[in-house]
């Protein structure tokens, strides 16, 4: 049968709490004994003395160093003292032998005297034991003696016997077992409660990770649209709202990835459409020789369309593989925006944009690596000359600062809506919906532009004004210690340069 973690949590707690029963009641119940025993020893070694003191006080008579006690007097006072304390009391001489008795049960128990070793400890001062009191009874007792001390003839201290007072070990077992049973009476109260509240926690704590069981497994079956209810703010809460937004995540990337696929077959099914219709034309005679030549133009197209398409899909598997390296070098940044601007020349003309930015640009060297540089502004171009309404400008430029260059690409026409501006670099995201002209593309262009930014150590904003334009910058960091020895080169050239431009004196 499959342990549920619902029930492995019930049986540890329960087992615990049963643990702890049972500790508590060993402590209790010794803590108990060991009270009731020195109270009881208390009792009995306080009511000896008191015995002691009045059996030295009865004394009648001294002869020969014999003494004698009033046994009357003192049998009516022990007996008193036993039912009191429901404790036996013998009064005995030094030599054991008992004088004088009163048992709290009632009658004797046995005839023996008192051992002599047991007797000459409560002669030297006292005597605190368990035991059965030299056979006098036939169950152990706890037993205190205490000696009964007078003044003799040369006014010295002398014991004349001792008083001894027992109690059966047997009551402590009874009150012993009375405190057990009203414990375990409390303790079994005390775990039904327990378990009535710890089943409820359990279950209370347990359900989230439940509901989450059940959701992955609808997960597992493509089911994205169920959700956990998040019901407090600890660590489960937590986890159930990490939990709601994995699986939304999960659901917008199953969105995307379908997405994908439909974009990705679109894209290949077209121009390999177009590209086998043209060239069977050709092939079969249906297109007149001569007009092969425009309808090769359109496949040369098409071929190149396919050719960036697959150069995409690498970039992001690269991408995704952490297998997208720079190959660093100096060059010419002004130059490689020139080369990506030329290569749209011909959409350019015929949508009659208005190029701008450029006409006092200089050479300006950056460091990084040029061919993933020149993706980039392939890139930002492109969607600027797609984007850019008839008759529009693009507007380009280029800044050196000490820490940086800037290159701002900035085109007119429809722009951004405002709600879109920070989903503009996610991966697979296109604006369809408000930008007919994005039919083409799988939404790649601007994500593979900000990680190859993110891999120079620059970064890539965007700001856009909806109907009026739209603008992306990028900064590239400047090698701090190359551009020290650059300046440090150039600085013999700029002290000529200087000189040469000063009058001379007259």
């Amino acid at each position: 049968m499959r342990k549920t973690l619902f029930k492995k949590y019930l049986r540890i707690t329960l087992l615990i709490i049963l643990v702890s029963f049972i500790f508590l009641g060993v402590v209790m119940i010794s803590f108990i004994s060991r009270y009731w025993q020195d109270e009881k020893r208390d009792l009995l070694s306080k009511n000896a003395q008191s015995v002691a003191s009045v059996a030295s006080e009865s004394v009648i008579m001294i002869q020969d160093n014999q003494y004698m006690v009033d046994g009357k007097r003192m049998q009516a006072f022990i007996s008193a003292f036993s039912v009191n304390i429901d404790a036996d009391i013998f009064v005995t001489d030094k030599n054991g032998v008992r004088l004088l008795s009163a048992y709290a049960g009632g009658g004797d128990v046995g005839g023996a005297d008192v051992e002599a070793q047991i007797m000459a400890q409560a002669l030297r001062g006292g005597y605190l034991g368990t035991g059965t009191l030299g056979d006098i009874y036939q169950q152990p007792h706890y037993i205190v003696g205490v000696p009964i001390q007078v003044k003799g003839e040369d006014g010295v201290s002398v014991s004349i016997g001792a008083v001894f007072t027992a109690s059966n070990i047997y009551s402590l077992q009874v009150y012993r077992t009375e405190a057990l049973r009203m414990f375990l009476l409390a303790a079994v109260m005390v775990f039904m409660l327990s378990f009535a509240l710890v089943w409820l926690f359990s279950y209370q704590l347990v359900r989230p990770l439940h509901d989450m069981s059940l959701a992955a497994h609808s997960f597992g079956e493509g089911n994205f649209a169920v959700r956990v209810p998040v019901t407090s703010n600890d660590e489960i809460g937590q986890l159930a709202l990490a939990f709601n937004n994995m699986a939304a995540s999960l659901a917008s990337g199953e969105t995307v990835r379908r997405n994908f696929i439909a974009n990705v077959s679109h894209e290949l099914k077209t121009p390999m459409t177009t590209i086998a219709g043209f060239i069977d034309g050709i092939l079969d005679g249906t297109i007149p020789p001569e007009k092969q030549e425009h309808y090769l133009k359109i496949v040369s197209t098409e071929v190149k369309r396919l050719s960036r398409l697959v150069r995409t899909m690498l970039d992001l598997s690269r991408i995704d593989n952490g297998e997208l390296k720079l190959r660093p070098g100096r060059f010419d940044l002004t130059n490689t925006i020139l080369s990506a601007l030329l290569s749209f020349e011909k959409a350019i003309e015929e949508k009659h944009l208005e190029v701008r930015g450029l006409e006092d640009a200089e050479s300006l060297f950056v460091d990084g690596d040029p061919d993933m540089i020149h993706q980039v502004l392939y890139n930002l171009i492109e969607n600027a000359v797609k984007f850019t309404n008839i008759g529009g400008y693009i507007e380009i430029h280029v800044e050196d600062k000490p820490d940086k260059d800037i290159v701002s690409v900035k085109n007119s026409g429809a722009g951004i809506p405002p709600d879109e501006v920070d989903m503009i670099f996610e991966r697979f995201y296109k604006t369809d919906k408000s930008r007919s002209q994005d039919k083409n593309g799988m939404g790649l262009g601007l994500y593979i532009v900000r990680t190859i930014i993110g891999l120079h150590g620059g970064e890539i904003t965007v700001s856009s004004v909806e109907n009026e334009y739209c603008k992306f910058q990028f900064w590239l960091p400047k090698n701090k210690e190359k551009q020290l020895k650059i300046e440090a080169e150039d600085a013999p050239f700029k002290e000529i340069s200087k000189e040469k431009k000063e009058p001379k004196g007259q």
